[in-house]
């Protein structure tokens, strides 16, 4: 049975925050707010909670999985950046994109495709979400919150508690954030390739 918390999504309770990250930390799997829907987390280094994950959506090794970040700042530990990419990146966080970039060591190689050492990273513009990912003090590794056979994500907390209560260990509710999926751009080659347009403008990385 999960637990259920309700989270302002301008002022988050600094309470819940860290109830939230204890339950991240115990290697726990959660259901938070993003500014492009909900999503489905645990910590960077949890192989346990990672598989129930994959095991709720269905997933298999070839799909990309998101790092969520705090800060803009911290992208170079997990990711390699040009001088391009560095400015693209920086004038478009926090925001709805994704960016998929070559992964550095510190990158768990689970997380990774297995041909290719690239993953998405993330910074969200949603105060519950940076809050979360702060005290938690490692990024989230996130994916979308839509279920298989499903072709849109769940955008109701109590939907979502109800279709996932024995699944998950905590639902936050941070209100109605959206179901737009995040623009997905890849700059693992020298000219940036939208893979997916969503709620970022994409207009920056078309040549």
């Amino acid at each position: 049975m999960s637990q259920f918390f309700q989270i302002h999504p301008e002022n988050p309770q600094p309470r819940l925050i860290r109830q939230a990250a204890e339950i991240v930390r115990g290697g726990g799997v959660i259901v938070y707010p993003t500014d492009s829907g909900y999503a489905l987390g645990c910590g960077i280094g949890e192989k346990k909670a990672t598989d129930r994950i994959k095991a709720i959506r269905r997933l298999d090794d070839k799909h990309n999985f998101t790092l969520m970040l705090n800060d803009f700042s911290d992208i170079a530990t997990y990711a390699k950046m040009d001088n391009q990419h560095f400015r693209l990146i920086k004038a478009h966080t926090p925001g709805p994109y994704t960016f998929i970039l070559r992964a550095t060591s510190e990158v768990p190689r689970r997380l990774l495709h297995p041909k290719r050492r690239q993953i998405g990273i993330r910074v969200p513009d949603n105060a519950i979400a940076q809050a979360l990912i702060s005290e938690v003090g490692e990024p989230l590794m996130s994916t979308t919150l839509i279920l298989p056979g499903d072709e849109l994500p769940l955008t109701d907390p109590y939907d979502i508690r109800e279709t996932l209560e024995h699944q998950v260990d905590l639902v936050i509710d941070g209100g109605f954030c959206g179901m737009e999926p995040t623009t997905v751009i890849s700059l693992t080659e020298d000219v940036p390739e939208v893979l997916r347009q969503g709620a970022g403008d994409a207009s920056a990385f078309v040549a």
